[in-house]
């Protein structure tokens, strides 16, 4: 079975990411066919400036591989490092409608901000469908936010292979329902977009900034607290089994826990968990030679892996190659 994923290096990894899709790698590298990339090319919607991009990409590079990515146990590329998934993109426009487009969650969301989109933001579902589809994924890990554009993968593919012949494989979404939403410091979606995240490779000034900056009710330090209604509770969940949940779950509900000791517990779970990744990081980052070469590898194999779609896509399309 193949699995793919990927994440777009559009800032620094925070906990939404590493919860929702992060962590299980992993175990996918070992225990399935993982492709996953880099998606440089979707970041680019909210392109600022030469410098950003770049620095933003190499941190996501060097971020998954510090993670546990290993690019001998799976397939790991850049997205721009394979030209063919823009070839693909355009053929599979042919088979979605503007007003699917419109309706699109990430199109109609930024437009209800005061957001003034360009067309990448409009066609995004439609890369995120050759992203999916060219690589004849058999299950996709998406958060609940994203799983529309998923079904826009499906659905174009159902329509190509019943208007066109059959080609593409229809993929089936991953969610994990327990941490598919993880919350931000203002209780929404954790979300770049919306600065409520919590970087785990920020500076232990910048996580704690992060973390005592987490909304709270009025609830004094004598009195009890509701677990299910805090964001300090859920995102320390994360990190937790069912005993020390249930633990966290009675600090709460009993008087005398105050919130700025929560969140300093929480603080120091995260820099715990995060020590070993954060070394490894500093020691990948420091050597561009075998950034390169990791990713070398998988654009090489991910090159391959869609050019065959690609040829039966032509094929079918009556695209020439002379």
């Amino acid at each position: 079975m193949r699995i793919l994923t990927g994440v777009q290096p559009s800032g620094k990894l925070h906990l939404g990411n590493f919860f929702s899709v992060i962590r299980k790698l992993k175990e996918y590298q070992t225990t399935t066919d993982l492709f996953c990339f880099v998606a440089d090319l979707h970041s680019l919607t909210t392109f600022s400036s030469k410098e950003k991009q770049k620095d933003n990409t190499y941190n996501a590079v060097c971020d998954f591989l510090a993670l546990g990515i290993d690019p001998d146990r799976c397939t790991f590329w850049l997205q721009s490092g394979v030209p063919e998934v823009a070839e693909l993109t355009w053929y599979l426009s042919q088979f979605i409608s503007v007003n699917q487009l419109e309706l699109a969650h990430s199109y109609k969301d930024k437009i209800a901000k005061g957001f003034h989109p360009r067309g990448g933001l409009f066609f995004y579902p439609v890369l995120m469908a050759a992203d999916i589809l060219g690589f004849d994924s058999d299950k996709v890990p998406v958060g609940k936010d994203q799983k529309q554009h998923l079904e826009y993968a499906r659905d174009i593919a159902a329509a190509f292979n019943r208007e066109v012949g059959s080609v593409f494989k229809i993929p089936e979404p991953e969610i994990d329902e327990a941490t598919a939403l993880v919350p931000g410091t203002d209780g929404q979606k954790m979300s770049k977009s919306y600065g409520n995240t919590i970087n785990f490779f920020d500076s232990e000034k910048e996580l704690k900034k992060s973390v005592m900056s987490i909304m709270t009710d009025s609830a004094g330090v004598d009195e009890a607290k509701d677990p299910d209604k805090s964001h300090i509770y859920s995102i320390h969940s994360l990190f937790l089994d069912d005993a020390k949940k249930q633990k966290l779950r009675e600090r709460f509900l009993t008087p005398g826990n105050g919130y700025g000791d929560l969140k300093k517990n929480l603080l120091q779970n995260i820099l715990d968990y995060f020590a070993p990744y954060r070394a490894e990081r500093e020691k990948i980052a420091a050597d561009p030679t075998y950034v390169r070469d990791a990713l070398k590898k998988g654009r090489d194999k991910a090159r391959q892996t869609i050019s065959s779609v690609l040829d039966r896509v032509r094929n079918e399309l009556g695209i020439y190659r002379f």
